[in-house]
């Protein structure tokens, strides 16, 4: 039985994060009513056991917390088809995933009596159990209008992340600064460890996996003070 206070969960998309997010909020006590069908159904059931595959109306009709965690360019005509369904109850909370919408883009819901929150936790996901380690240790971008802020806050906690409360203007900005730091890591990362492969050296990406993490780890220190950067020592 779910405890007092605690919340039934749907969860609309089964990629990497959705599940993820899912099991999170569950291990926090939150009780899970479904999931959406995915393209790879082995690893959601493996992330989610036992947790019931429903159709997105039938699952946001069950849920007091519908997380939605699609593709950004699915996310607006997810939540407005819903609402052409009559999908979306009042005093329900709505919760999506993407970094660069705040909570305008949930506005069908909120037409139709929903709380919107926007709650972005700043890794990359996986898609699998081992995700949630990594949510214990980091961020989560937070936006939802001032009444309700407190609590996006407390289920962004509840993940195991710091909520860091990010204006509905400067999601884009928000969005732009998470897209840099990963592509650039992966792009740097890439060219690497290609030249190594070239010269004959085996497993690239284990060899470098001490140089990057140290490397990164030093960065972020040093972007966190008011030092300017310095270059790595790497002798």
């Amino acid at each position: 039985m779910t405890r007092a206070g605690r919340l039934s969960v749907g969860i609309v998309g089964a990629g990497h994060v959705g599940p993820v997010i899912g099991a999170a909020l569950a291990g926090a006590g939150h009780a899970l009513v479904g999931v959406t069908a995915g393209s790879d159904p082995d690893r959601t059931a493996a992330v989610l056991p036992g947790v019931a595959v429903m159709e997105p109306p039938e699952l946001v009709r069950a849920a007091q917390l519908v997380v939605i965690a699609v593709p950004h360019d699915q996310l607006p005509g997810l939540v407005s088809g819903l609402a052409e369904l009559g999908a979306w109850q009042p005093g329900q909370l709505v919760l999506h995933t993407d970094p660069a919408y705040g909570t305008d883009v949930l506005e069908p819901a909120v037409r139709s009596g929903a709380i919107p929150l926007a709650v972005h936790p700043a890794i990359s996901f996986t898609g699998t159990t081992l995700d949630l380690r990594q949510l214990q240790a980091s961020y989560a971008a937070v936006t939802a209008p001032a009444m309700v802020l407190p609590i996006a806050q407390a289920l962004a906690v509840e993940l195991g992340c710091e909520p860091v409360v990010i204006e509905e203007a400067d999601r884009p900005a928000y969005a732009e600064a998470i897209a840099t730091a990963s592509e650039f890591a992966r792009s740097i990362v890439g060219q690497a460890t290609g030249i190594l492969r070239g010269i004959g050296v085996e497993n690239p990406g284990g060899y470098l996996s001490a140089l990057v993490s140290s490397t990164f780890d030093r960065a972020l220190r040093e972007a966190s003070s008011p030092d300017p950067l310095s270059p790595p020592d790497l002798g």
